[in-house]
């Protein structure tokens, strides 16, 4: 094939595309003719004619009507204006506005037949024209193709080179899917789904095209995960616990309170990580209350009868501290040594703590990151456990291995991940769900209440600080400013010092506090030296008090509703009956389904699919993503269940033998070599 004439060309070769408008396409990624074709449409203009009974209020429609006004134009300066005409459609008489088009008054006459384009009040019966033709409709395709743009780049224009780009490379197109697939699910061949995409004649032609690049774009996406989770198998070493079963079953016996049935689906998972050869890379999700530390006591028992020592790592230092008094009071009675290191043991203190882990006499390590520092040395370590899976990557496995150690790694999260979002942000790592609140757990009463209702709120704080409870009071982080929310939370902490003035002592947390005054803070509150505390949403995940009975959160409709259950979750730890109020004056109908859900809902796992449909997956975990994919097509809340097909299908892939070497699956194996997946290196 001519190298010259390929669809890896410059863009240029294309006729019309000069230096300036190449420099546009390259600014939105598009530097080669192929760049240009799956330069897909964003969406679809409907320019069928229909019913307008059947028309969405704020939906775009195309009307074809009887004029049967002059019409009116107002000016309201010297560049604004609107022109009405009066339309008949059908047997609807309906108001069309036309605004800063003056020139269109000696264009349309009474009587005349038009085809406008617009959107439609349904409550007013008016249309605001987008696009007018003098004439009766003409139908030369029902939906027209729009794309992202920059600069002065035009639709019009990159819709023109796209056609010129496939008139005359289209029959360069390869297929890279293999033909059982395909003849699988019934697929466009990729020709014709790229033709379709973007010359649609049919609302079909569409549905079939997306629907193609839909599972193309999953399954290369899937097709990466399930590679790295096959190397990392494979690769990257692991140890076998064989843990004596016997005792674990005697260990049950201690626990104060019987296992859920989630709990013990979760825990045979992590069982039979631990005794396979492969490392374990397991993420743990449960609510907040559904009980993953015992499940993390569970996992570090069965390690010690294998012979191995544990380490749980977790954010803070106060939150070490009451997970190692937990593990204490779990693990103690059955024999083993729980010790906690952080930051602050120093000295001789710490020199005999690390001499006794080297020797093997401390069975479980609880702790911040201070457990792989340089002279923190395990004698048999076999299992990590982190409570906040992206705060232990690459690099602190990295030095785990340095030390010669490969231990089993379970990343516990109380954040419920959406189903679609675990299989693609944690699509290399196994995912365990606690879908099960442990019985007796009390409801957490959640109420909704306008701004101008604070005062109500509260005299009901006050009430139950009487009974001795104690209060959080959130105030949103406006990430636009930091000093905006600083002074936010410290007018709040004024407001409510002058209004308990002595009754109560109020404390303030902020992010701008030195982590070392956030724990005395956190330490305060904890031991009921302070009943209400005033903070941003650094306590969104953190320590556990359970005489906090109250959560109150100002401007809630800023938050997301999986942020708003976590804070939620700071309360309804103990016996005490808890409350959660919602200050918000939501002005979207977004924010206000929000508090409806709330309201409705404390499943944080329904919250999590809610969350998603309302925000989508960009900023589900926040505007610094965890490495989310951005698919041309596809969208991984609408199109879930493609999404796991695909994973199906990958995972199946992968692992047979004939794909590695079988010439039908060359362009599955070239993509994931030119991603790195592979470095050259087969994985059969």
């Amino acid at each position: 094939m001519n190298v010259n004439n390929t669809l890896e060309n410059s863009v240029s070769i294309i006729k019309g595309i000069g230096e300036e408008t190449e420099s546009q396409l390259a600014s939105m990624g598009i530097f080669t003719v192929l760049d240009l074709l799956e330069h897909f449409p964003y969406r679809f203009d409907d320019y069928r004619l229909r019913d307008l009974q059947d028309v969405e209020h704020d939906e775009k429609v195309t009307v074809e009507g009887k004029v049967q006004s002059e019409p009116s134009l107002v000016f309201y300066n010297r560049k604004r204006s609107r022109l009405t005409i009066h339309l008949l459609v059908g047997k609807n008489l309906i108001k069309v506005f036309f605004f800063n088009q003056p020139y269109l008054k000696k264009k349309i006459s009474i009587s005349d037949t038009i085809t406008v384009s617009g959107k439609w009040d349904r409550h007013r019966g008016t249309i605001t024209a987008q696009e007018l033709k003098i004439g009766p409709y003409q139908k030369n395709a029902d939906f027209e193709p729009v794309y992202t743009v920059r600069g002065s780049l035009t639709v019009k224009s990159l819709r023109k080179f796209i056609r010129l780009a496939f008139q005359s490379y289209g029959n360069q197109i390869n297929e890279n899917l293999p033909e059982d697939l395909i003849k699988k699910y019934k697929l466009l061949p990729r020709r014709d789904a790229m033709k379709m995409m973007h010359f649609p004649i049919t609302q079909e032609d569409v549905k079939q095209a997306r629907r193609r690049f839909v599972y193309e774009e999953f399954l290369f996406f899937q097709l990466k995960m399930q590679a790295l989770r096959k190397f990392e198998r494979e690769h990257s070493g692991g140890i076998s616990q064989h843990y004596d079963l016997n005792k674990l079953r005697a260990f049950f016996d201690l626990l104060p309170f019987p296992l859920t049935n989630a709990q013990k689906r979760v825990i045979n998972e992590i069982c039979a990580d631990l005794k396979s050869p492969y490392r374990m890379n397991r993420l743990l999700q449960g609510d907040v209350g559904s009980g993953k530390t015992v499940v993390a006591a569970v996992a570090l028992f069965a390690s010690w009868t294998a012979g191995f020592q544990g380490a749980l790592m977790v954010p803070t230092e106060i939150l070490a501290e009451q997970h190692a008094v937990s593990l204490q009071n779990m693990l103690g009675q059955a024999g083993l040594n729980i010790e906690l290191l952080t930051s602050s043991i120093k000295g001789k203190k710490r020199e005999g703590l690390l001499e006794r882990l080297r020797k093997g006499e401390i069975h479980v390590l609880v702790g911040t990151h201070a457990l792989i520092q340089d002279d923190v040395h395990f004698n048999k370590l076999g299992l990590v456990i982190t409570d906040e899976q992206h705060r232990f990557g690459v690099e602190q496995r990295r030095v785990l291995r340095e030390k010669g150690v490969t231990p089993d790694v379970l990343f516990m999260t109380a954040t419920p991940i959406p189903r679609t979002l675990a299989i693609t942000a944690f699509g290399e790592m196994d995912v365990s769900v606690i879908d099960e609140m442990p019985a007796g757990r009390k409801r957490i009463e959640t109420y909704w209440v306008k701004n101008e209702m604070l005062e109500k709120v509260l005299r009901f704080v006050e009430k139950e600080l009487i009974k001795e409870r104690q209060a959080y009071i959130i105030c949103p982080l406006i990430e636009e400013s930091e000093k905006l929310d600083l002074q936010n939370a410290i007018d709040v902490y004024q407001m409510l010092t002058d209004y308990y003035y002595d009754k109560f002592k109020v404390g303030l947390m902020h992010g701008r506090l030195h982590p070392a005054e956030k724990e005395n803070v956190m330490k305060a509150f904890s031991d009921n030296d302070i009943q209400i505390l005033v903070s941003t949403t650094v306590v969104e995940v953190g320590v556990n008090v359970p005489n906090a009975t109250i959560m109150v959160i100002y401007d809630a409709e800023r938050f997301g509703l999986s942020q708003l259950h976590q804070l939620r979750g700071r309360v309804g730890r103990g016996q005490d009956q808890s409350y959660c109020f919602l200050l918000a004056n939501p002005k979207t109908d977004v924010g206000k389904e929000r508090m409806k859900i709330m309201i409705e809902t404390n499943d944080g796992f329904v919250l999590s699919e809610k969350d998603l449909e309302l925000r989508g997956p960009g900023d589900f975990f926040g505007k610094k993503q965890s490495g989310l994919p951005e698919f041309k097509v596809a969208d991984m809340v609408h199109d879930y269940r493609a999404l796991e097909v695909a994973r199906n299908d990958a995972a199946q892939l992968i692992n047979q033998k004939d794909f590695w070497h079988d010439q039908k699956y060359h362009y599955l194996r070239k993509y994931l070599e030119e991603s790195g997946v592979m470095d050259g290196e087969k994985l059969d």
